[in-house]
């Protein structure tokens, strides 16, 4: 199928929400209505140069198929810098304009479906990304998300429907050091105190790693619906925050939620076989007397992938009577027989908790997991 062109953005801009939600509704309302989304956990333009072959060396490219594919598209379009909230709220965005939930894939279970050109399908394809600092090891985990990628392609083209395949991520894989203005700090600092300070807090954040290390790896949170063991949720770290007079207000729950001999109190939590409510009681919170803090999660079975999946539908603090609800449905789930688990998960920084509305008391909250598993 051949679409009209879009005109990419100019050097150097970065592509906010509302603008690559102006290029998704293009493409999705001309274009077919079968989306491919690869989510990658982590890109950056630097990448395509670095493992790209761009030095005069294309023989070492990891990215054939991807390249191939762009070759062949005539309306194929490239944004070369995108905002993190921008592209990690895509996966909400497609499924808005579609109007139909998303489909976690892989590709083995995409030669079972069979799709029709009349019937919109958001298809969602998860890539994960090189760990630490091993550069070898990120080339490797790209070349193999490549191959995926023209696997899933192949399936695609066999099947003779027309598609449009979105290749992004939901966070970047390097970052510019930048003076981070928070909520009643003034300005006046120079770049160079600015990342002195940045490698202050890394020594502090390393520092505070190793004496947790050293103290011994304790036990998750359990909770049991009779004899049986229904949710696990473990954290390195976990605070809140709250937005008073222009200024953040910090409370670490990490010792009365975890460590050895810590029981948080659980009462209101249930679980069966297709919702869950894990709730975590505390008392004298940032002021409040009454302090909870909610997972809800759900259960289904997926036909295409021939397995369960859970998601977490919301995060919800409660408060002497208010009640703040962050929805984490988009960002955050796996399959059931597995956990979920993210280096951190916040609704800040790389956000994957989102505030349900603008009015929603959650936007005064901040919330933050160092090391997640649920």
């Amino acid at each position: 199928i051949s679409l009209p062109r879009q005109s990419p953005p100019t050097a150097g801009h970065i592509v906010e929400q509302q603008q690559l939600a102006s290029y998704l509704e293009k493409a999705v309302n001309v274009g077919p209505r079968n989306v491919v989304l690869f989510l990658q956990d982590k890109m950056s333009i630097e990448d395509f140069t670095m493992y790209g072959g761009a030095f005069g060396n294309k023989q070492d490219s990891v990215f054939p198929n991807l390249e191939g594919a762009l070759t062949a598209s005539s309306s194929a379009l490239v944004l070369p810098a995108v905002s993190w909230p921008a592209s990690s709220a895509v996966i909400g965005q497609l499924q808005d304009q579609l109007e139909t939930s998303p489909l976690y894939m892989d590709p083995e279970t995409l030669s079972q479906l069979r799709l029709n050109a009349s019937s919109p399908a958001l298809l969602v394809f998860r890539l994960p990304y090189g760990i630490g600092a091993d550069l070898m090891s990120a080339k490797e985990v790209l070349s193999g998300n490549d191959e995926v990628i023209g696997q899933v392609l192949s399936t695609m083209k066999s099947q003779s429907v027309p598609y449009t395949a979105i290749y992004t991520a939901l966070r970047p894989s390097r970052e510019a050091a930048s003076l981070s203005m928070e909520a009643g700090l003034g300005g006046g600092r120079s770049l160079l105190q600015a990342r002195g300070g940045y490698r202050e807090r890394e020594r502090e954040r390393e520092r505070q790693r190793r004496i947790k290390e050293k103290a011994g790896i304790y036990a998750p949170v359990e909770f049991k619906e009779g004899e049986e063991t229904c949710i696990l949720l473990w954290a390195k770290g976990l605070s809140v925050s709250i937005l008073r007079s222009g200024r953040w207000e910090d409370h670490d729950l990490t010792p009365s939620t975890f460590g050895e001999g810590v029981s948080p109190k659980l009462h209101g939590s249930s679980c069966d076989k297709t919702k869950a409510r894990l709730v975590l009681n505390y008392e004298n919170v940032l002021g409040h007397r009454s302090f909870k803090l909610i997972f809800a999660m759900s259960q289904r079975h997926y036909q295409v992938s021939a397995r369960r999946w859970f998601t977490l539908d919301a995060m919800e603090l409660e408060y002497d009577g208010t009640k703040a609800t962050f929805n984490g449905s988009r960002n955050i789930y796996a399959p059931a027989e597995y956990s979920y688990r993210c280096e951190s998960v916040t609704n800040f920084r790389w956000p994957l908790l989102i505030p349900r509305s603008s009015k929603d008391p959650a936007n005064q909250w901040r919330v933050s997991f160092e090391d997640f598993q649920v």
